[in-house]
Order: structure tokens, then C-alpha cells, then sequence
């Protein structure tokens, strides 16, 4: 039986979706003996690989190259999986959304004279960050902020016994 090929990505958020997938603890060994992990940011692999079965997305979508990413992403990988509410909903990265993009520039960079970098040297930001069904079609989610590892768990355990993985009740809830 082959192993499930299995991707994450961490965008525009804390990186907590991650620590709480390295919270499954010794539950990570039984994973590791039923998935591959393929590309993630807890691995050093550069390049998104063809015919992923599983991408889990943390972050919401803030800039032109996290947006050309996950479009590419979508293409190669057979299930996603939006992970965590800043992935859902926008979350915490979507606070900036009120705010006109150049007004929010100026206001942490202010004149933009920064020596040493040129235009281009930094991905465009987004008008709007974004939860990533409005970029992609997402499959499957799972709240939380972060998701608790129970939760992962759960999630994860319907996925490799064959199951549609499906949350309900607490499970369900946000934050």
C-alpha cells in the first residue's frame, strides 16, 4: 500500500496551524508510517512537487506570489485543505483589509526609501488578504486558531482509514 503524499504551506499567518500539527506528538511516528511528507515548511524541500494527495494551507492569502503559489498548488495536489482560521476566514491577516494598501505601506515603511531595495524585490501586496477558497476550490476545512492537535487528529485519522474527513460539532468551532 502506497503512503498518502502529504504537503503543507504556511502564508500570511503565525505559523501556530504548524506548531499545533507538531503537537501530535507521538502521534507524528504513526503518521509518518502511513504519509510522506513532500513539502512543507518543517522540511527542506524547495520546489512543490506533481501528484500531492493531500496540501494542508495555513495563512490567508496577502501577497502576488502566496496567490501564484497556491494557484499552483491547486493544479498538482488532489485534496485541500484549508488549515486554521486565518486560511478560513482571513483571520488575523485580514485586519489590514479596512486599511487602502498604500495608505497601509506608507504607514509601516513610511516614504518607501528604504537603501538597497528595488522595486520587485518584495512580492506586491494584496489589496485584501484572503481566506484561500476565494483563490482556489478548497476541499475540506478545519478551524481553529490554532486547530487543536485533537482536532488535526481527528481529521487526518478519517483521511487515512479511506473516510471523508468531516468536523462537526466542536470539532467545528472557531478560535
Amino acid at each position: 500500500m502506497s503512503k498518502v503524499r502529504l504537503a503543507s504551506v504556511w502564508f500570511s499567518g503565525c505559523s501556530g496551524c504548524h506548531m499545533s500539527f507538531l503537537d501530535l506528538d507521538e502521534r507524528l511516528l504513526e503518521l509518518a508510517s502511513k504519509v510522506d511528507l513532500v513539502y512543507s515548511p518543517i522540511v527542506d524541500i524547495k520546489e512543490y512537487p506533481d501528484d500531492v494527495d493531500v496540501l494542508l494551507v495555513e495563512g490567508a492569502i496577502g501577497n502576488t506570489e502566496q496567490r501564484h503559489l497556491l494557484e499552483e498548488m491547486r493544479q498538482k495536489t488532489k485534496l485541500v485543505v484549508a488549515f486554521g482560521d486565518c486560511a478560513v476566514t482571513g483571520n488575523i491577516p485580514s485586519l489590514r483589509n479596512p486599511i487602502p494598501r498604500e495608505e497601509l505601506l506608507r504607514a509601516v515603511y513610511g516614504d518607501g526609501d528604504i537603501p538597497g531595495l528595488e522595486e520587485g524585490d518584495v512580492p506586491k501586496m494584496l489589496p485584501q488578504a484572503m481566506p484561500i477558497h476565494t483563490v482556489v476550490k478548497v476541499d475540506r476545512f478545519i478551524p481553529g486558531c490554532p486547530p487543536p492537535a485533537d482536532r488535526i487528529w481527528t481529521f487526518l485519522q478519517a483521511l487515512l482509514a479511506g473516510r471523508r474527513p468531516e468536523l462537526a460539532g466542536a470539532d467545528l468551532r472557531f478560535g
